[in-house]
């Protein structure tokens, strides 16, 4: 790896320890916020997914 490609992964490293720190933070000082947050995260990853499952039942019929 050059040095570049290991400081990317470094940072990206570093970036994922700060954000599960930050949702910890969140969990412990306002549980109630946190549960409207994974709430609006699992209410997107159903319309995507709903959005995904539209998108191949239009194009398993012939894109009508």
């Amino acid at each position: 790896m050059t040095g570049e490609a290991a400081m990317a992964v470094h940072a990206k490293k570093v970036a994922v320890y700060v954000l599960v720190v930050f949702v910890a933070y969140v969990i412990i000082t306002d549980p109630d916020k946190a549960t409207g947050y994974v709430q609006i995260g699992f209410q997107g990853i159903s319309d995507a997914a709903q959005a995904l499952g539209d998108f191949a039942t239009w194009v398993a019929n012939g894109g009508e």
